[in-house]
């Protein structure tokens, strides 16, 4: 449990990398991004339990790479050619929570999602992320390519409980309530 209190350090005690990557922005950007390719598929609200798996799905760079390049692959069949990468996935899950929640809590004071018992849905004010930032980098680049693709490919699936379950996170360890 000591590494999940090392993301309530206030910011200025945190290593800069972290502060690049984990940041409540950045992290947002993220979670926005998946949430409008969702929206462009789907006239239903994210899952909120999915909310939960883009952190550790678009930032870890092993996983990132095995993602399918397009959104319709089947989870399932990617999932059973992709064992060793989900393997890891409920701990970073688990390790990212505190990272996930602030991002969210972040976007909805901002007003750029609303979360109800419905799930995940765009606010009143979404996040314009048309615009390419003037500084990046080709990994962040990658990184937000992969969390529109998250939006889309979990739009493409029949059941979030089934992408959990696929994954290996078990809601109630997470301390969500769905």
């Amino acid at each position: 449990m000591a590494e999940h209190r090392h993301f309530t350090r206030p910011w200025r005690e945190r290593p800069l990398e972290e502060a690049a990557h984990f940041n409540p922005a950045f992290c947002g950007e993220l979670i926005a991004r998946t949430l409008n390719g969702y929206c462009k598929q789907s006239r239903t609200s994210l899952p909120f339990a999915l909310t939960f798996l883009i952190l550790p799905l678009a930032l870890h760079p092993g996983t990132r790479r095995a993602l399918p390049r397009k959104a319709n692959t089947a989870f399932a069949s990617w999932a059973g050619e992709n064992a060793d990468v989900l393997s890891t996935v409920p701990d970073r899950v688990l390790h990212l929570r505190p990272v996930s929640r602030e991002a969210l809590l972040f976007l909805s004071q901002l007003g750029a999602i609303r979360v109800d018992s419905d799930g995940v849905s765009l606010g009143e004010k979404p996040l314009s992320l048309t615009a390419k930032p003037a500084v990046s980098t080709d990994e962040v680049d990658e990184i937000r390519r992969t969390a529109g693709l998250l939006g889309r490919w979990f739009a493409h699936q029949s059941q979030s409980g089934a992408v959990l379950q696929t994954t290996g996170v078990v809601l109630q360890t997470m301390g969500i309530r769905v």
